[in-house]
């Protein structure tokens, strides 16, 4: 990895789906004996949350929950 001007680094595809890591998520730089290492910070929103908290108040139809599933179920 190379350090850009501004300071930052790309985590290789490999290491990012290794670890499960994805965009959006929160890292910290943490300083250690041997080094730095980057962590997942723990009660960051997870990736799932964010996807919900994006879609919440976008639906565009004026049919209930009920008659949703009623059409998804194809009853």
């Amino acid at each position: 990895m190379r350090l850009n001007s501004k300071g930052q680094v790309t985590i290789p595809a490999e290491l990012r789906r290794k670890h499960h890591l994805h965009e959006g998520d929160e890292v910290a730089v943490i300083e250690a004996d041997d080094g730095l290492r980057i962590v997942r910070v723990a009660d960051a929103e997870t990736r799932g949350q964010r996807l919900v908290r994006e879609m919440r108040g976008r639906a565009t139809t004026e049919m209930s929950t009920e008659e949703l599933m009623e059409l998804l179920r194809g009853e």
